[in-house]
């Protein structure tokens, strides 16, 4: 079972939010605040660390908190996917529209 404090659980919110802005800057989204970076930053975690794993990948960064891992660079990296991925499958608003 994962327990959390408080000081570790906002330390972790914090740089799940600076993964998920720097993936969602580089896959070019703009839609969303904090919260959409929070969530991105922890889902890229888990979906960038698989992609890693699935191509036998080191893990290059990674920041231990409270003894608790958190993949830096998987997080970018697969924040940006999904906001890439989202962006093929969702159609531009001017011509939705039309």
């Amino acid at each position: 079972m994962l327990t959390l404090s408080g000081p570790v659980l906002i330390v972790l919110l914090v740089i799940a939010a600076i993964c998920g802005a720097l993936g969602k800057a580089l896959a070019g989204g703009s839609r969303g605040g904090l919260i959409t970076s929070i969530a991105l930053g922890f889902v890229g975690a888990v979906f960038g660390s698989w992609i890693g794993r699935e191509l036998t990948l080191p893990e290059p960064l990674i920041i231990q908190v409270g003894g608790h891992p958190f993949p830096v660079v998987w997080s970018i990296v697969g924040a940006g996917l999904i906001v890439a991925m989202l962006h093929m499958i969702m159609r531009p608003r001017s011509f939705a529209r039309v």
